[in-house]
């Protein structure tokens, strides 16, 4: 999925040996129950659109977050589906303290309606273990023979068309001898395709910039962050309201760890493992960044520079402070949030990564999010085709622009032309847009089987949403991006075809002991950074550290050196 990703904040896994241990059906059962549902099919479709599939009702169980996916759904929207595919279409949230809790949950339920629908960037997700280990025990059905009779998934078994972790990490795993029980989702059409210039990282108030006489391009160190800081805070400044500015504040969706503020005192900013200077893998602790880092993070909530809630603040209270603008810095946003259209936030650096400059990444195809369809399910091809279907240029329409004639019009080459009408209702009342029904006015519910195949000027003439009617929705954004230097970081990326370091946890003995041990790594940098003492800071660490070499660390990094040697299993580091 497109959205922020909450994976930082996902709990640890204790429950993974436990999980999916009763009710299993086998392989053997699964291929049977294949075959009989598709000996099931062969109904009569004379008269009915090319489009359609089934007179049945398809419910699906989503474990992602409220904010990512809305369940309502149109009632316009469901009669159109209806009409074109045969199809009543349902689903519905499961209700967790998050979506990882949610599935372990789930899973363990054996009450699993005909599709399930989960987060999956990549293959070293949390999520992972917990499906991976469904699908061994027999749980869900093989999608691979299904697919050869779609029009869009079918590209899927093309030579070259997936990345390299979605095809052999995720989907089509060399221990499944060519079955596929979970559905990539996000995957681009084009290599190296881009849906829009955006950027995230920490952002400071225009206005304070510019009394500063401060480029914020030209901090790319924790040191020039702590020196900003510092005039920051002799500056006096006030918010919105007449009060005093926190100097840093968490990030746009709520406190947590956000290395891109620090990212010179890191080994990597979305793991914790790199290369040392001997071009040995390491993981973090093995390094100096991590006392760096806490050093640092200490030093500025001493020195009242960093909120005392930035790890811990809940969502709308972090974002009602941005809005107030009560934080001279916000550690993380990007360019495309709709409050600062006007550029009133003004991107920081980007820093430095360990000790090499800032270098994008691109990746060679985009990939997020999952589906899977249970054992259970009776005619599982059927929600193939509808997948394959909401994943088509007509699919695609529905849930992405609305329905013509209410929600846009075609244009002389067929593509869409949002109606003004639909742009006013957003403005005025979000709410009620979003009670239409489709992504462009924030119901995401097609992403769900169908945000696949992705190419938006190719389909539809336009890279976001609305830009063919209004060229101009997205100008804050792209000179935010102008501003940041987009194009030129662009044309020096790095492309990535990598698997994640957390990818191989699977195929490793101690599993559980080094996933406890790597997740106790990360809380116990948040508990030395708020520690009482240089002395509890120490301890803290040491006990990580001694987790991590219990837990195997050098067996792991002798696997990832393994792998990263293979170019089939080249490592992200």
């Amino acid at each position: 999925m497109l959205k922020k990703t909450k994976w930082a904040r996902m709990l640890a896994i204790p429950l993974i040996a436990s999980v999916v241990m009763t009710g299993c059906t086998t392989k053997e059962e699964n291929a049977g129950n294949q075959q009989n549902t598709q000996q099931e099919t062969g109904k009569d479709n004379t008269g009915k659109p090319a489009t359609w599939i089934a007179d049945r009702k398809i419910k699906g169980l989503v474990f992602m977050d409220a904010d990512d996916i809305t369940e309502d759904m149109n009632p316009e929207i469901l009669k159109q589906i209806k009409e074109k595919t045969g199809i009543d279409f349902e689903f519905n949230l499961m209700r967790a303290q998050n979506s990882l809790d949610g599935l372990i949950a789930g899973l363990a339920a054996n009450d699993l309606p005909d599709f399930i629908a989960f987060y999956l960037n990549h293959s070293g997700r949390k999520e992972m273990p917990i499906v991976l280990k469904a699908a061994r025990e027999g749980k869900f059905t093989d999608l691979a023979p299904f697919m050869k009779d779609t029009k869009v998934y079918s590209k899927y078994l093309q030579e070259g068309y997936l990345p390299l972790d979605t095809n052999k990490g995720v989907m089509f795993r060399p221990e499944f001898n060519g079955a596929a029980y979970f559905m990539h989702m996000n995957v681009s059409r084009e290599v190296g395709y881009v849906t829009r210039k955006s950027f995230g990282g920490p952002f400071i108030r225009k206005d304070i910039a510019e009394a500063l006489n401060v480029d914020p391009r030209k901090i790319t160190t924790s040191e020039q962050i702590y020196e900003l800081a510092q005039k920051i805070k002799a500056g006096n400044f006030k918010d919105y309201n007449g009060k005093d500015v926190s100097v840093i504040g968490p990030r746009y969706w709520g406190g947590q760890e956000v290395k891109a503020l620090y990212s010179d005192l890191t080994i990597n900013v979305n793991h914790t493992f790199g290369r040392d200077k001997e071009g040995k893998i390491v993981q973090e602790i093995q390094t100096d960044y991590p006392l760096k880092r806490v050093e640092f993070v200490r030093k500025l909530l001493k020195e009242k520079l960093m909120n005392p809630e930035f790890y811990t603040m809940d969502e709308n209270r972090a974002t009602e402070g941005i809005l107030n603008g009560s934080f001279a810095i916000v550690a993380d946003m990007h360019n495309y949030l709709d409050f600062n259209k006007d550029m009133h936030y003004l991107p920081i650096g980007p820093l430095n990564v360990g000790d090499k400059p800032f270098r994008m990444g691109i990746d060679y195809k985009t990939s997020g999010g999952a589906w899977a369809i249970p054992t259970t399910t009776k005619n599982p091809e059927e929600i193939v085709k509808f997948a394959d279907f909401l994943a088509s240029r007509e699919g695609k329409l529905l849930w992405q622009y609305g329905i013509e004639g209410r929600d846009y019009t075609l244009d002389a080459k067929g593509n869409p032309i949002v109606k003004k009408e639909v742009f006013e209702l957003k403005d005025k009342d979000p709410n009620a847009a979003k009670a239409l029904g489709f992504a462009g006015v924030g119901n995401a519910w097609g992403e769900l089987l169908g945000n696949t195949d992705v190419d938006r000027i190719d389909d539809f003439g336009e890279i976001e949403y609305g830009n063919a009617a209004h060229p101009n929705v997205d100008e804050g954004p792209l000179k935010l991006a102008e501003y940041w230097g987009w194009d030129e970081k662009r044309k020096n990326a790095e492309m990535l075809d990598t698997y994640s370091p957390m990818a191989f946890l699977g195929e490793f003995s101690k599993e559980q002991e080094f996933k406890a041990a790597l997740d106790n790594y990360n809380e116990s940098i948040i508990r030395a950074y708020y520690a009482k003492s240089e002395d509890e800071v120490k301890k803290i660490l040491d006990q990580a550290s001694k987790q991590l070499y219990a837990a195997g660390l050098e067996d792991y990094l002798a696997l990832l050196e393994k792998k990263d040697a293979d170019p089939n299993t080249k490592v992200n580091l």
